[in-house]
């Protein structure tokens, strides 16, 4: 006997679709369910036989398929979840200069030294660059751990000003630093009528993109603008050495000229619809055995990636997948899997922090009960008569669609649905100072768009169904950002 609580669910990426690496870094998936298979495909023979008997069933084809699903949570780089909407994308992510010891001390954050302020690395600190924001995690001593502006930088070093560091031969295995923003000089960042300007820090030199969430102003009253609305999210349309053009500006908007402030601006990974193919191993270990059985599934690619955002209901997801290859067997890929990620259940309402119709929140009087979305990248596989499982996942059109049940406060969306008046949608889902922001910033509204009383004393909702394209701004149907510390 087994039971669903002692089933393990492993994932790693393949470098040659269908091909499980040797000797495989596992780590295991957070799931709520899984309906994955990998199964042989029989037929029948058409023999006559006058005992009206049947001879044994003919294998065919043995095929690996199926789904996953998961409450939301921060998606580590690395983590499953960073490789499912890795593969369901179709990208890669594009992260900021990061440097993790990633269970192996010493090895890639190399050192601490407090009399220099600087955080030794084996190679790429150059990638940090003066202004940005570095934030340090997993130091022995508690001092190391802090979020820094770097003054300076080489191949090996990443040096800050005036810190209160404790020196450290040989950082831990879970020591790393990461770029997660970005911070101007007093009075350097101003808000201006279109975003945010400089005299000094130069915005080109940073590595962020147009299409890019950034969220505005620290903690520290000296670290954000003295006008409250301006510390708020936003995104990046345009950037130029001395000038951030933004859209999704908050309503109360104005300029500041940021007299006395060391404005902290956060930003971080991003990913966006492409044609790059990301192809994984999935093994389920099924523990409550006597001697587990693991079943592999190979070539995994997700053909659909779903979320739904539901008023008073942890956020959900699922993919799923279409495959090549697989196996079973009581020898697990790798015996000491990568413990599951430990970042909170995000869930509607009290960690959704805004959803954003055409650039503005939605709200009065047309709150939204329910938001959802998927992914379709309408995969099929291709079969050689001299091989027993697919040779090859292929993808077709990405199709992004979604729905929107709100209020039927007033005329206003439903406008847009007669008209087929083209809008964007958003939302950002924030929990614990890490962030992650949906956006499809070029959708039509198609489908359902009919108000109805279903009875009395209820709500009249405005259900509809809509469906992305291409935005010219970032060439891509649907883009997702996640920042892992803000404040």
């Amino acid at each position: 006997m087994t039971s669903s609580n002692r089933v393990q669910l492993a994932v790693v990426r393949e470098v040659t679709p269908g091909t499980t690496p040797s000797t495989p870094r596992m780590r295991k998936a957070r799931i709520t369910g899984e309906s994955l298979s990998f199964a042989p495909e029989y037929v029948d023979p058409d023999e006559i036989r006058d005992d009206r008997m049947l001879n044994d069933p003919i294998k065919v084809m043995q095929a690996s398929t199926g789904g996953v699903n998961f409450e939301l949570s921060y998606p580590d780089d690395g983590s499953p979840m960073s490789e499912f909407y890795r593969s369901g994308f179709f990208a890669p992510w594009v992260n900021t200069p990061t440097f993790d010891n990633d269970g192996t001390a010493d090895s890639v954050v190399t050192g601490v030294t407090d009399s220099s302020d600087t955080f030794a690395v084996a190679s790429g600190g150059a990638s940090v660059v003066a202004g940005h924001l570095v934030r340090a995690t997993g130091f022995t001593n508690a001092a190391n751990n802090q979020v820094f502006r770097a003054a300076s930088s080489t191949g090996t070093t990443i040096v800050g000003a005036s810190l209160t560091l404790t020196d450290e031969a040989a950082p831990p295995a879970a020591a790393k630093l990461k770029v997660v923003g970005f911070q101007g000089a007093s009075g350097d960042i101003t808000a201006t009528s279109t975003g945010l300007g400089s005299t000094t820090l130069d915005f080109t030199t940073l590595g962020i993109a147009v299409g890019q969430w950034i969220k505005i102003g620290g903690t520290a009253t000296g670290d954000k603008f003295a006008t409250a609305a301006l510390n708020d999210w936003a995104r990046i349309t345009a950037i130029a050495a001395t000038a951030l053009t933004l859209d999704h500006l908050p309503a109360a908007w104005t300029t500041d000229a940021g007299t006395g402030k060391t404005l902290k601006v956060w930003f971080g990974d991003y990913i966006r619809n492409g044609t790059t193919v990301t192809s994984l191993t999935l093994e389920r270990g099924f523990l409550g055995q006597a001697v587990p059985t693991y079943i592999v599934n190979t070539g995994m690619q997700v053909g659909e990636l779903q979320h739904s955002i539901t008023s008073r209901q942890k956020i959900t997801g699922s993919v799923t997948f279409t495959g090549m290859g697989g196996s079973q067997s009581t020898t697990a890929l790798d015996a000491s899997p990568d413990a599951v990620t430990t970042g909170l259940v995000m869930a509607a309402n009290a960690n959704v922090g805004r959803l954003y119709e055409n650039g503005s929140r939605l709200t009065s009087p047309n709150w939204a009960m329910e938001v959802a979305f998927t992914i379709n990248n309408n995969l099929r596989t291709n079969e050689s008569v001299d091989e027993a499982s697919p040779v090859a996942v292929r993808e077709g059109e990405c199709t992004v669609t979604g729905s929107v049940n709100s209020y039927f406060g007033d005329n206003s969306l439903l406008a847009k649905f007669y008209a087929g008046t083209p809008s964007s949608l958003a939302t950002r889902v924030d929990k614990n100072g890490q962030a992650l922001v949906f956006a499809f910033p070029r959708v039509t509204y198609r489908s359902d768009g009919n108000p109805n009383a279903s009875g009395k004393n209820t709500d009249v909702m405005l259900p509809l169904g809509w469906q992305a394209s291409k935005d010219t701004l970032i060439g891509a149907h649907a883009t997702l950002d996640r920042l892992p510390y803000f404040e």
